[in-house]
């Protein structure tokens, strides 16, 4: 039927902005059209909110808030919120549109998806959620209706924060419940609450559903699927498809959890756990075969409903799985369908269900027999647990009649944490009924952390190194003021990485201070930088030939190990006799402007350029080490007297 002349809304312009074009689908709490915001010439998807809830002041505030917090919520996965607002009796969202189609869709076209493709769509979902409760946000209502798969491979998810407006409208009704049952978490049936655990628990339930192709409960009623959440335990997917990773089986266990506090804690710890499985999964995971799935040995599950779900920017017409607003009361405690409610109901008393008393004597009587059977067998075989998660192995091993110790973890390369490494007996071994199992957990790769020896002396840092499982390698000198000789300045890899047992880590040890060669240099520069690098100089005179007032000789010798506060004997030239350079009093003219040329003054400079300056100025350079700190530090012959061109100068740096 044309929307256009069944819809009031198509058409519109709605709140002077955006031009209504058509509807693209109706949900539970909503209407989606796609629409042109004329002040920016964009398409958008505008979401307009049922009149009922629209009617509602406490959902308008709350629809108002939950809006600008999504609004703020910006990761690639999400759907991204434009703007809210009203016009007349209408409360609508403008979100981005985003042209493709819902995971309903794709599992409506497909039934199931191999693991590894299951994981490449779950893993972008559990980024979005993880996002949001990282920024307070609880979505409440995850499924794949709320999925959309871009025409461009990309995945995002929608309606952050509606299920908690549409709660807060209802706060005057008593138990309440928001949600999609299929995907309901325990808590939210019992109780209404609702936390980062629960889109958890609905994530888990959504991959079972990708790669099984169905949901794992179905009852002719919501009381009867909302039962069996609170109630059962979610069958593993390997239970329908022998062929599926136990890696899946893990996650989807640990995600659906009953009790809150056993799953995940929010959906980023369950998006590294996907990472990690998607990452040891075999890179083709097979062709999805074209035979029937078993049946779950719990119960019988539904096949798929082939319907197209509500989303911004998608295709279609009502939703098939619709967000649930309804009086928890009606799920838990309303009569089955096609049985009409006692008048006397709401004054009665507790009274028994005399079918399921009746089908629990029976479940006795059937596991008295198996008892019984198994009593008269002289051996069974130990079963297969290896490489599977330690706590479902030990549930499968205990439903078979074993008994279970859970032996110490080890520590293991291969095989992931907390799955089976050993079993003892091994697996395949013949053993009299109600034997004892021993199963050992891979503790994962073990590593050690690089221990902080610095400031240790050598022979201790080597020892520390040693007592946790490394290596001492390579010691290297490296020179420090700061740190004394024969310490530890830092090791390679640093203190604190974790390494594999064995590995090798270099110390890097510190040589103290090393005595600058300060030959030739003029006793005043001298004292001045050995007395700033923290040495103690002391000075004897003698007669030489050399420059008077300069060093001549220097004990301990440069380039020596030596410690902060050292004494350095410097032997020097006479002070106290007259000398002249070699050029002067000769008869060179070295004057300025008659042919001599003035001695830069290069001090202080850094030693490259003062170098470059000296050179350019028609002088040979030579260049030794001082203190080693990158600038000139003394100079000889001083700066500013003439010199002829090709003199040498001495720089200390």
């Amino acid at each position: 039927m044309d929307t256009t002349l069944t819809d009031p809304l198509v058409g519109r312009l709605l709140d002077g902005r955006y031009r209504v074009e058509s509807r693209i689908a109706r949900g539970g709490m909503a209407t989606v059209y796609l629409a042109l915001d004329v002040r920016l010439d964009r398409t958008v998807a505008v979401k307009v909110m049922h009149r009922s809830l629209a009617e509602d002041p406490a959902f308008v505030r709350r629809f108002i808030g939950e809006a600008k917090s999504v609004a703020s919520l910006s990761h690639p996965n999400v759907v991204q919120v434009f703007d809210q607002g009203t016009d007349g009796d209408n409360v609508y969202l403008s979100m981005e549109y985003v042209p493709g189609r819902t995971l309903r869709d794709v599992l409506r076209e497909r039934g199931r998806l191999p693991a590894r493709e299951a994981l490449e769509v779950m893993i972008p979902v559990l980024a979005a959620l993880g996002a949001a409760h990282q920024a307070g946000l609880i979505h409440r209502d995850v499924k794949p209706e709320n999925v959309l798969l871009t025409d461009d491979g990309r995945v995002k998810v929608v309606d952050f924060g509606l299920a908690r407006a549409v709660e807060a409208s209802n706060q005057t009704r008593t138990g309440v419940m928001i949600g999609t049952i299929g995907y309901m978490s325990p808590e939210q049936v019992t109780s209404g609450a609702a936390d980062a655990r629960s889109d958890v628990y609905a994530a888990g339930i959504m991959l079972f559903e990708l790669v099984t192709g169905r949901q794992p409960y179905e009852g002719e009623t919501p009381m009867s699927v909302a039962y069996r959440h609170v109630h059962d335990t979610v069958p593993m997917p390997s239970a329908l498809l022998p062929d599926c990773p136990p890696l899946l089986d893990t996650l989807v266990a640990q995600a659906t959890a009953r009790d809150p506090a056993n799953r995940p804690a929010d959906a980023t710890a369950m998006l590294v756990a996907a990472v990690e499985a998607h990452r040891t999964l075999p890179r083709e995971s097979g062709p999805i075969p074209s035979g029937p799935v078993s049946p779950i040995p719990t119960g019988p599950v539904p096949g798929l409903v082939p319907a197209p779900a509500v989303a911004a920017g998608m295709a279609g017409g009502v939703v098939p799985n619709p967000t649930l607003i309804q009086p928890r009361a009606d799920l838990l405690t309303g009569p089955p369908a096609g049985q009409a409610p006692s008048p006397a109901a709401g004054r009665r008393g507790f009274r028994p269900n005399w079918f399921l008393v009746a089908l629990a004597v029976v479940m006795v009587v059937a596991v008295g027999v198996t008892g019984w059977l198994f009593s008269q067998t002289d051996t069974v075989e130990v079963p297969a647990l290896l490489n599977k998660n330690i706590t479902l192995a030990a549930n499968e091993a205990r439903q078979q009649g074993f008994v279970v110790e859970i032996g110490e973890a080890q520590h293991d390369e291969e095989v992931p944490k907390d799955i089976v490494l050993r079993v003892d007996p091994a697996p395949k071994t013949e053993v009299k009924p109600g034997s004892k199992l021993v199963l050992v957990a891979s503790a994962g790769p073990k590593r050690v952390n690089v221990p902080n020896v610095v400031g240790m002396d050598e022979s201790a840092a080597k020892e520390k190194l040693a007592s946790v499982g490394l290596v001492p390698d390579d010691v290297k000198g490296q020179a420090s003021e700061t740190v004394p000789r024969g310490q530890v300045i830092r090791t390679s890899p640093g203190v604190g990485t974790p390494l594999k047992e064995n590995s090798k880590v270099d110390l890097i040890v510190s040589k103290g201070l090393v005595m600058p060669d300060v030959r030739g240099m003029h006793r005043d520069q001298a004292d001045q930088m050995l007395r700033g690098a923290g040495f103690n100089p002391q000075f004897v005179e003698q007669n030489d030939s050399a420059q008077p007032c300069t060093v001549i000789a220097q004990d301990p010798r440069p380039n020596a190990e030596v410690d902060k506060g050292a004494v350095v004997n410097l032997t020097l030239s006479a002070c106290s006799v007259e000398w002249h350079w070699p050029w002067e009093g000769n008869d060179q003219n070295v004057t300025e402007g008659s042919g001599g040329v003035p001695i830069p003054n290069v001090m202080f400079k850094d030693i490259r350029a003062a170098r470059d300056e000296l050179r350019a100025a028609g002088f040979k350079v030579e260049i030794r080490r001082g203190l080693n700190r990158g600038r000139v530090l003394a100079q000889t012959p001083p700066g500013g007297q003439p010199a002829p061109a090709g003199t040498r100068v001495t720089l200390w740096h």
